[in-house]
C-alpha cells in the first residue's frame, strides 16, 4: 500500500513546471557535479548500488541507478528537482507523503538550482531516445 501512494504522489504533475526545465542545460558542468556530488553514491557509470530494489534493516533503499534501468525516468521534472534539492524524504512530505524513509540528502544548500537542473539534464542525456520521450511524457505540456 505504501509502494502505490509513493507512486501516486510521485506520479502527480504540476503546470508550474515543463518537459523544457531541460532544454539547453550545460551537461558538461552536469557531468562534473555529478561526478562531484552523485556518483560516490549512484555510481560513476549512473548504475546505482546493489540490490537497490530492497531496503535494508532500516527500511532504506539502496541508491538506484539514473540508467535506464533505474526508475528515475518514471519521474517529473519537478519532482526529480524537489528530490535533489530536498532530500528524498524533503520532497515526499512537501506532497504530504510522511514515514519514508529515504538515504537521499538534499543538496540544496549546496548546489544552485541551475546546478540541480544541470545534473539532471546529463542524467537524461544518457538515456536512449526511447526512454527520453517515456521521461518527457510525464512533464506537463508547455504553455
Amino acid at each position: 500500500m505504501k509502494r502505490i501512494l509513493i507512486f501516486a504522489v510521485c506520479s502527480a504533475a504540476t503546470s508550474a513546471f515543463a518537459g523544457h526545465e531541460l532544454d539547453s542545460r550545460d551537461l558538461t558542468n552536469g557531468q562534473t557535479l555529478y561526478t562531484e556530488q552523485c556518483a560516490s553514491c549512484h555510481g560513476a557509470n549512473l548504475e546505482g548500488q546493489p540490490n537497490w530494489r530492497t531496503s535494508d534493516e532500516n527500511g532504506v533503499l539502496p541508491a538506484p541507478p539514473h540508467d535506464e534501468t533505474g526508475h528515475t525516468w518514471h519521474h517529473d521534472n519537478k519532482l526529480l528537482f524537489e528530490y535533489t534539492q530536498l532530500g528524498g524524504e524533503g520532497a515526499l512530505a512537501s506532497r504530504g507523503v510522511t514515514g519514508f524513509a529515504s538515504g537521499m540528502p538534499g543538496f540544496g544548500d549546496a548546489l544552485a538550482d541551475r546546478e540541480i537542473w544541470d545534473i539532471l539534464a546529463y542524467i537524461q542525456s544518457t538515456w536512449p531516445d526511447r526512454i527520453q520521450e517515456l521521461q518527457a511524457g510525464r512533464n506537463p505540456p508547455h504553455d
